[in-house]
């Protein structure tokens, strides 16, 4: 049997004629008309000029803005008319976000830092919570900082453990914005290998808001924004 290609299985997320508008005085449009598809074991990379849309693109994809127009799907669910119960409980099941500050909390140490989402989402006992930690921590080469606390670790160090956290609850999705925007180029080369052997080896759909051009070239999907609309997606 052949099996079916991407662009031919239900996508995970799927934008549909997504703007985002901010009113006031002067109303602001920030993405504008959107149609986009995000699949399993897709790592593609969001681009553009300062001002151009990407990190709003990724909070919409991410349910952390909700459209003015259109609607966004998560895994065949249609996100428009949730509460915030229903949005949350999807973003901490389905998603993992990485940002360009860590945002690890100071006074845990990685590994209770990593533990946190699955507290919140209530589904292991503590000890079955701490083994995932360690496993994830493995899998990021960064098991013998488990127990050192942010200002214990390096730029490089801490961006892992926050790509850890977000891998807590095995999420389908992984969204990075500007994740390396704070890392030298040795480390943000490590950070766009994780993010590719999460799409390619893992099955995830992984989405990195990026300005870097030459990372950015190396993922297998580029949308590339200007004001707030695609420009170019291949």
């Amino acid at each position: 049997m052949i099996g079916k290609t991407k662009t031919e299985e239900a996508p995970l997320i799927e934008a549909r004629n997504v703007t985002r508008r901010l009113s006031g005085e002067i109303p602001v449009t920030l993405v504008h008309d959107i149609d986009l598809a995000i699949h399993r074991g897709e790592f593609t990379t969001i681009t553009g000029p300062s001002g151009s849309g990407k990190s709003s693109l990724l909070y919409l994809l991410g349910l952390l803005d909700q459209p003015t127009e259109g609607t966004i799907f998560m895994d065949h669910i249609e996100t428009s008319d949730l509460h915030e119960g229903d949005l949350a409980r999807l973003r901490l099941t389905k998603l993992g976000f990485i940002f360009q500050f860590h945002f690890l909390l100071p006074e845990f140490t990685a590994r209770e830092n990593i533990m946190i989402p699955m507290r919140k989402l209530d589904r292991l006992h503590p000890a079955e919570m701490q083994a995932r930690a360690d496993e994830i921590l493995a899998q990021l080469d960064i098991s013998d900082h488990a127990n050192k606390r942010p200002d214990q670790m390096s730029g490089g160090q801490r961006q892992r453990v926050a790509i850890a956290r977000a891998l807590a609850n095995d999420p389908e999705v992984v969204l990075a914005d500007e994740s390396t925007g704070n890392l030298d180029s040795h480390n943000s080369e490590i950070v766009f290998d994780i993010f590719t052997k999460l799409a390619r080896e893992d099955g995830r759909a992984v989405v990195a808001v990026t300005h870097e051009r030459e990372l950015a070239d190396r993922a297998d999907r580029k949308i590339h924004l200007v004001d707030g609309a695609i420009v170019s997606d291949n």
